[in-house]
């Protein structure tokens, strides 16, 4: 199927975009709840784009949530008490199968019209994989990951998919559970990773609705399996406790210490 490859940047989807990456400098740990991001001027130079448009970002920042404009003082980070929330009733097994669903079909969407400067994007985001994997960090800051799928969401030029798709990503980062698992995923093999993330490119670059989706899908096998291995062991290592406990309690031992108190 024929891409677009000459629809022009427009002015929504470059605030959006700088809303995603303030986003992302959110969720790091430069900018805990109560901080005051940086002035206007700074956040223009930062990101390389117009006052205006940062004042666009700010106010869908503020609209969800995430920042308070106090006047004459600035913008300050907030807790997100509704996303915390949200997080702590959804487990690490829902989160994921809502991303298979959404970002399967959001992935076979774009193939159809994602630009050349998206796929540009995507190229920026695998090389900067690769400098993780290479690097002796322990972590990774999981930015290139995030941008990689949220220009594949802002390829799909739908303004719900993209809220949707930026929010299943926020409730990863606001769980401590999900977010811990997807680090510890993201540490346990490193090239498989960066071959699941380069077959979804592939299939956009072809634009080829049907592989996007099962490369997309294909992505979170492992992930769906290492919860499984996981929630598993948790469960074995609670039978035992309370195995451990019973046997503890009921012991003959026990009964035998107290003869002749």
């Amino acid at each position: 199927m024929k891409r677009n490859t000459s629809e022009p940047r427009s002015t929504q989807r470059l605030y959006r975009n700088v809303a995603d990456k303030m986003l992302t400098m959110l969720d790091g740990s430069d900018y805990p709840p109560g901080t005051r991001l940086p002035s206007e001027r700074e956040l223009s130079e930062k990101f390389g784009v117009s006052r205006p448009t940062i004042r666009e970002a700010i106010i869908a920042l503020e609209l969800s949530g995430r920042v308070e404009v106090r006047t004459g003082s600035g913008v300050y980070v907030l807790q997100h008490e509704t996303l915390l929330k949200a997080a702590d009733s959804i487990s690490p097994f829902e989160l994921t199968e809502a991303r298979v669903l959404i970002e399967g079909e959001a992935a076979a969407l774009a193939a159809t019209m994602i630009t050349a400067e998206q796929l540009h994007e995507l190229e920026v985001a695998l090389s900067e994989m690769e400098q993780e994997n290479s690097s002796d960090k322990s972590l990774q800051s999981g930015d290139a990951d995030r941008k990689f799928h949220t220009v594949i969401s802002d390829a799909t030029n739908n303004s719900a998919l993209i809220y949707t798709i930026q929010n299943l990503w926020d409730l990863q980062q606001a769980s401590p559970d999900i977010h811990s698992a997807h680090e510890s995923l993201c540490m346990t093999d490193k090239k498989q990773r960066l071959d699941e993330h380069h077959a979804i490119y592939q299939a956009l670059s072809e634009g080829n609705p049907k592989m996007a989706r099962i490369a997309m899908r294909n992505h979170f096998s492992r992930p769906l399996e290492a919860l499984h291995k996981a929630s598993e062991a948790k469960a074995v290592e609670e039978i035992n406790r309370t195995v451990s406990e019973r046997r503890k309690r009921f012991s003959l031992n026990r009964f035998n210490e107290n003869i002749g108190e």
